[in-house]
């Protein structure tokens, strides 16, 4: 009797080549915010003073608050991706929902934020920023694009995890399969570290 042809063969998967891919990645995104961190550098250099009172006007707590909010989502991502492992389906899907819900009060916050500094005249081209130095108006600047860019992440990353449990839901990732959610949160925990820089950056600046 012939042995089974190639249609009952178990699927090809190339976990490493996802992995490598996913790190390359990653590595993309680390030199698009260090080039922007260089600049960030070059400016406070230049503008020491305004940078400082540019960083007072921030709203510390929320900042803060954003820190642990996301440290929380890459523990909650972590432990989904162990319980997988595991073999805890249920585990693994309330946590990496969970991990969701941080990120939507992340989203939420900054837009809680941006309006306070939006109303306030604080923005590119507005008017009190038109009214500053030249180094606080690149302070706000750079604020606005790299918060901003960092908030696209998020959002990205929200999306991610939502197919990565609908993917869980339907039985797509296993304990034996689960490179796709081990990818998405390896870009998830890229997320937080961007933002662990941005903190002392903006909002603790002295």
């Amino acid at each position: 009797m012939s042995g089974p042809g190639p249609a009952a063969a178990a699927p090809h998967r190339d976990y490493q080549g996802a992995k490598i891919g996913m790190w390359l990645f990653v590595f993309t995104e680390l030199i698009l915010f260090g080039g922007l961190f260089l600049l960030y550098s070059a400016y406070r250099t230049k503008y020491p003073h305004e940078f400082h009172e540019g960083g007072q006007e921030l709203n510390v707590v929320i900042g803060v608050a954003n820190t642990i909010v996301l440290l929380t989502s890459s523990l909650t991502v972590a432990m989904s991706i162990t319980a997988i492992q595991k073999g805890e389906k249920r585990r693994a899907r309330i946590l990496l929902a969970i991990t969701l819900l941080l990120a939507a009060v992340f989203l939420v916050d900054k837009v809680v934020e941006w309006s306070a500094e939006i109303g306030r005249g604080i923005y590119p081209n507005g008017p009190e920023l038109l009214k500053r130095p030249q180094g606080a108006i690149i302070f706000f600047g750079l604020y606005y694009t790299m918060t901003g860019l960092h908030g696209l992440h998020v959002l990205a990353g929200i999306g991610v995890l939502a197919v990565m449990l609908a993917l869980l839901t339907k039985d797509r990732i296993r304990s034996d399969d689960y490179v796709k959610l081990e990818n998405a949160g390896l870009y998830w925990h890229l997320v937080d570290v961007i933002w662990i820089f941005l903190l002392p950056l903006f909002y603790l600046a002295a």
